[in-house]
């Protein structure tokens, strides 16, 4: 039984549907930093003690927070922002039902060994955030979700995380520029890591510089796979995992200037994330797959162009994690200000991948996903975890393949699995390449075996290199229909 405690299930809870009303006055531009309104950094309130709070009370916290964000993060709030308490049960009817994911996105993230062949993503995602939510900001809100609305309650952490997130938009913008699941969880990586490592310097700060307010009393619970998708949750949970450390790695090495400038320059992958000594040289590789399908079967594309995704080292690390085929606690290797830790050899010498989604007519779903590593070492670590993962799933080796001297290897997963369908795993060199189809029959079908291939990857990542599996590319960047938020 696999199972993750996580370290953020404090519940942050005031009143359910109050708000507290913007003050423009309180931020005119030659006021002292740390200075907000009637409010300092320095203040200390009779009520700190407390846990529960009137509006007034709230206010006061609210305000004297963000003097204290300013002090740590050496910017001023250039205008107020907006605090909104609502049930969770509100926040579910405020997200509403999405539309079910497309078969390219269900074909991703199965493909990935994430989200079964039986379950929507789009409902998968759902039914994650509609229970892990504590609050989030948007266009000068924060709104704080709150588990029981007869209770009025503060995690202070929580709210001082979503105090930076507001002033990173008004000072850097908050939008998403990423096009695929992979760069925007690194993008994510710095936006978050930057909210939880000024939270952590927030709180270091208590009870020796700051008379803080009293915490909530705090529950943790750990959760075995059957009460959420462990996959699903630990790439969403990368960029809070890993993010802060990056964040900090920046601010000891440059100061805030260098997180200023990442605001600019954001990570490209979640490899600069988990490793920052990549950041910003290391580019991943484009990874380019080569259309060897029959006429039965088409890759999905958009405005002409082939769809393809990138899923990156930490969502790698995720699914292998989750499957079984990483056998080490997720805190090993871990710190104080990112207890998870998400680097593994089967997955650190990722240089960058690229999964292509193909149907046929008759609406099935099939996919080839090249992977290009650092060396031939790391390729071949890789490939090993993941023949694990298709084994953990209950794969077993095709005998008769008809592949010999390929250097590929053909698994089937039966058909009552969640993960059903046949795989097969071709390691060259520093690539490694893997189609998965409904059948054993359909696996030539969607992507022919070459057995002439020497994929090379020019160079080291970093430069503006290619991997190329099986020759010539038909498949182009990847796009940006190809990413929805959640990836």
């Amino acid at each position: 039984m696999r199972r993750v405690t996580p370290f953020a299930v404090v519940v942050l809870v005031v009143l359910s549907g109050c708000a507290l009303p913007a003050s423009p006055d309180r931020f005119d531009t030659d006021r002292d930093l740390g200075h907000v309104g009637d409010y300092s950094h320095d203040d200390t309130f009779e009520f700190d003690d407390q846990t529960r709070f009137t509006e007034a009370q709230l206010e006061a916290v609210t305000y004297r927070s963000m003097a204290r964000v300013e002090v740590l993060r050496g910017l001023k709030f250039e205008h107020d922002v907006e605090l909104e308490v609502i049930s969770r049960e509100e926040y579910r009817e405020r997200r509403g039902d999405r539309a079910n994911a497309s078969a390219f996105r269900n074909e991703l993230w199965r493909g990935a060994f994430v989200v079964d062949g039986e379950t929507d993503v789009n409902r998968a995602f759902d039914d994650l955030y509609g229970e892990a939510v504590q609050g989030y900001y948007s266009d000068d809100r924060i709104v704080l979700v709150a588990d029981d609305a007869d209770e009025i309650r503060i995690d202070r952490e929580t709210l001082v995380h979503e105090l930076v997130h507001a002033l990173q938009d008004q000072h850097f913008g908050l939008e998403r520029r990423g096009t695929t699941v992979d760069d925007r969880r690194a993008e994510v990586g710095l936006l978050e890591g930057e909210a939880n490592y000024v939270a952590h310097l927030y709180e270091q700060r208590c009870g020796e510089t700051w008379q803080c307010t009293a915490d909530p009393e705090q529950t943790s619970a750990e959760f075995d796979e059957g009460s959420f998708n462990l996959g699903l949750f630990l790439s969403i949970y990368a960029p809070y995992a890993e993010g802060p450390s990056f964040v900090a790695h920046l601010h000891e090495t440059g100061g805030w200037d260098a997180v200023d400038r990442a605001h600019d320059e954001r990570p490209t992958s979640t490899s600069q994330v988990i490793h920052p000594d990549r950041y910003p040289d290391t580019d991943p590789v484009d990874v380019e797959v080569r259309d060897r399908s029959s006429d039965e079967w088409e890759p999905y594309a958009d405005d002409g162009e082939p769809r393809t995704e990138t899923i990156g080292e930490a969502t790698l690390f995720g699914t292998l994690w989750a499957n079984g085929a990483i056998d080490r606690p997720l805190t090993e290797g871990g710190t104080e200000l990112a207890p998870y830790n998400y680097s593994h050899p089967a997955t650190e010498g990722w240089a960058g991948d690229t999964f292509q989604a193909y149907r046929d007519e008759d609406g099935r779903t099939a996919h080839v996903w090249a992977l290009a590593w650092e060396s031939d070492a790391d390729a071949a670590a890789f490939a090993d975890a993941y023949r694990k993962l298709l084994e953990e799933n209950g794969a077993e080796p095709v005998a008769d393949s008809g592949v010999v001297n390929t250097g590929a290897v053909i698994y089937r997963i039966a058909d009552d699995e969640p993960f059903a369908g046949a795989y097969r795993v071709t390691v060259t060199d520093e690539t490694v390449e893997i189609v998965g189809a409904p059948s054993v029959d359909d696996l030539e079908a969607v992507h022919a075996v070459d057995d002439t291939r020497s994929p090379e990857v020019a160079g080291t990542a970093g430069s503006p290199t290619t991997a190329t599996p099986g020759g010539p590319s038909t498949s182009s960047a990847p796009s940006a229909a190809s990413a929805a938020a959640d990836g």
